[in-house]
């Protein structure tokens, strides 16, 4: 059963809103620990100096910035104590924007906001004036003594805290030095990457995508758990390289077309 990592409120005006926060998304991932090969036992990393060959305990380790190339600015916790954001349980509200005007990319993690008890009415009210307007409500949060900026928006009834980048730390498209060349499109293959794409349109359902590799990755483990021999299976070849982009669109077409039929039959 999910917990509340976080405990506040969302203010907006002089409108107080008691809420709990949980994570809206689990971790999944196959993870492994590194392990002496001989005997099995789970490594442990050591600090290094390589100036005088000797190991380093974390009391006698510093933070340090690098400012140049191996030139440092120690800063001692307590100096970043001293910058750390006022620790506070409001999520304050500082605008309401057009939810459709925000991109994914800002988006870092999600986390769903639940009223504390006695709190339902005033929640439920926020949502759904949030609905109604297509609006998301751009907050300031505090929370394990970082500062974040936050999106608010609803799911379902539900009020959903988005973290977010700032912009500085979205990179645009054109600061990307190789991008796709100027090219003039072709009628014919722009016709009928159309048609393709009208051929493979679907209702998006999350649910019927899996994460095949981390599937595989945990039935080899069970196998292996188990005693069994795992055969590694043969690397699929190379996708054909495109050289007749006509030609390759053709091709899809025909096979959507029998993947259609099939459906159909």
């Amino acid at each position: 059963m999910p917990r509340a990592i976080w405990r506040g409120s969302i203010s907006f005006g002089l409108v107080n809103i008691p809420v709990k926060l949980y994570s809206a998304v689990v971790d999944r991932s196959v993870r492994f620990h590194r392990l002496h090969a001989s005997d099995g036992v789970r490594l442990r990393q050591k600090m290094f100096c390589p100036a005088d060959g000797e190991d380093v305990e974390l009391e006698d380790a510093a933070r340090g910035y690098e400012v140049s190339r191996d030139h440092y600015v120690i800063v001692t916790d307590e100096e970043i104590g001293g910058l750390a954001p006022e620790a506070t349980r409001s999520i304050q509200v500082t605008d309401f924007v057009d939810l459709a005007r925000i991109d994914p990319i800002a988006y870092v993690h999600p986390y769903y906001l639940v009223p504390a008890e006695g709190a339902s009415e005033p929640y439920n009210l926020l949502a759904k004036a949030m609905t109604d307007a297509g609006k998301a409500a751009i907050a300031r949060l505090v929370m394990h003594n970082k500062a974040y900026l936050a999106a608010l928006r609803t799911i379902d009834g539900i009020i959903c805290l988005e973290t977010m980048r700032f912009a500085d730390e979205i990179l645009k498209p054109s600061e990307i030095e190789e991008g796709p060349e100027k090219t003039k499109v072709d009628v014919k293959q722009l016709e009928m990457a159309n048609r393709l794409i009208d051929m493979l349109a679907a209702d998006f359902e999350l649910e019927k995508y899996h994460d095949e590799y981390r599937e595989q990755l945990r039935t080899m483990v069970d196998k292996k758990a188990k005693g069994e021999q795992i055969v590694a299976a043969e690397a699929p070849p190379p996708p054909a390289k495109v050289i007749d982009l006509t030609a390759a669109l053709e091709q899809s077409l025909a096979k959507a077309r029998e993947r259609k039929e099939e459906k159909a039959g």
